[in-house]
């Protein structure tokens, strides 16, 4: 009855336009008043616990790190890495897109950075050299979907806070299925290339081009690395290598490529200060609905409900699969993965999958979300860069989205391809 009662407050406050963190708060204030006031006083303290945490620290570190980049020219110079080693290849341009997502994501950690990021300088770009505006777009928004899953990644610092899972060894959970996306998408970007006649553009080849952006990218190219050898080898905590993000971005944008200016930073923390403070306040909203949630023992109905099923491990993962394909839709990253760990993961550890291999399961269908309306965070980055509707943008990303669909399958039925690499290295 609880969770009705929630859901119903949800979606009502919702549907008359409170934006959803406060409409998570107020849907457990109105159920708290009616059901159990005396348990109101107690809401400013949740509220807090939920957002005090050392890991949290990393989260707008990331942030920040991100917005550094694409003042400093590390973005830039990632892009001409790729477009000299990959513009010769079927689908030049994107190919490029996707496999500068996969280092951008190395290092930002989210989705929507790399959209806004790499999108205002690739999707002009490739409309040029003769590709669709709607494939484009499309192949964008779909790559993009890899920042919040190859490591650094900000949504699996939300979960390890959660979970009380080891963040290193999330991030290398999620370096399997963040590849693997990358390297279906580029299969299928060669493909769909070579049927439709996207040809890359000629250019003669210039030795001194080439490895003038190969040795130019290269501290671009050595975050990513360094963050995720010092997170995953215990050389720092994930808070301490987000500081240290911040630090080399800047002394990277100042000494190396010297297009960092103080007024840079400046705008970078404003919009940091934002970002991360929206994103705080849902914690915090969202840490009081799942704490509703465990006093009426919702995660325990649900996991007998899911035990009376008599449905095999694999036919659960399969169902929670879709579980978070249909909620990724409607919910935004950060609020699905505080209201859905605590009901789910103790559900699925009793079908003996773990909290890596839930927390990959997790966080890779809550990237497809990203791209799917109505919410779909990256699509409406996109929409600010080429203002093609949404709709549009979601048909020219839909076939490069099935990627993530297989890889989400994959990951579900054979726990391996998230717990080999972490077991490895010892966690």
């Amino acid at each position: 009855m609880a969770i009705v009662f929630l859901l119903i407050g949800l979606i009502v406050f919702a549907a008359i336009g409170v934006p959803l963190a406060f409409a998570i708060g107020a849907s457990c204030i109105t159920y708290l008043s009616a059901v159990r006031p005396m348990f109101l006083s107690m809401m400013p303290q949740r509220i807090w616990n939920g957002v005090y945490s050392e890991l949290m620290i990393a989260m707008p570190l990331f942030m920040l790190a991100g917005e550094l980049m694409n003042t400093g020219g590390i973005t830039k110079r990632i892009i001409n890495f790729c477009m000299e080693l990959l513009r010769p290849i079927r689908g030049g341009l994107g190919e490029v897109n996707i496999v500068a997502s996969m280092i951008f994501g190395g290092i930002s950690g989210s989705s929507v950075a790399d959209t806004s990021a790499l999108g205002s300088i690739l999707i002009p770009a490739m409309e040029q050299e003769g590709y669709p505006p709607d494939a484009s777009a499309g192949i964008t928004v779909a790559s993009s979907t890899m920042g919040m899953i190859i490591p650094p990644s900000t949504p699996m610092v939300v979960y390890a806070m959660i979970s009380g899972a080891s963040i290193g060894a999330l991030f290398m959970a999620g370096a399997v299925p963040g590849i693997l996306i990358g390297l279906t998408q580029l299969v299928l970007v060669y493909v769909i290339s070579h049927r439709k006649g996207w040809h890359p553009a000629k250019s003669d080849f210039s030795a001194k081009r080439f490895w003038k952006a190969i040795f130019s990218g290269i501290p671009a190219l050595l975050m990513p690395l360094f963050i995720i050898v010092c997170v995953s080898f215990g050389i720092c905590t994930a808070s301490e290598s987000a500081g240290v993000a911040v630090l080399y971005s800047m002394i990277v944008g100042f000494f190396i490529y010297k297009e960092l200016t103080w007024k840079d930073v400046w705008n970078a923390l404003k919009k940091t200060l934002i970002s991360s403070s929206s994103v705080m306040i849902i914690i915090g909203f969202s840490s009081i609905f799942t704490w509703v949630l465990t006093i009426q023992k919702v995660p325990d109905m649900v996991a007998n409900f899911f035990m009376s099923m008599n449905v095999p491990a694999w036919g659960i993962a399969l169902m929670f699969d879709v579980l978070i394909l249909i909620i990724g839709t409607f919910i935004d990253v950060s609020p699905a993965i505080l209201m859905l760990t605590p009901i789910m993961l103790p559900v699925m550890q009793s079908y003996g999958f773990t909290a890596l291999q839930f927390g990959a399961m997790l966080i890779t269908g809550l990237a497809i979300g990203l791209v799917t309306p109505p919410v779909g965070m990256c699509l409406n980055a996109c929409n600010k860069i080429n203002r093609m509707p949404i709709i549009s943008i979601f048909k020219g990303a839909l076939p490069y989205v099935t990627c993530n669909v297989i890889v989400l399958i994959l990951i579900s039925v054979f726990p391996t391809l998230t717990t080999w690499l972490p077991a490895i290295l010892g966690y």
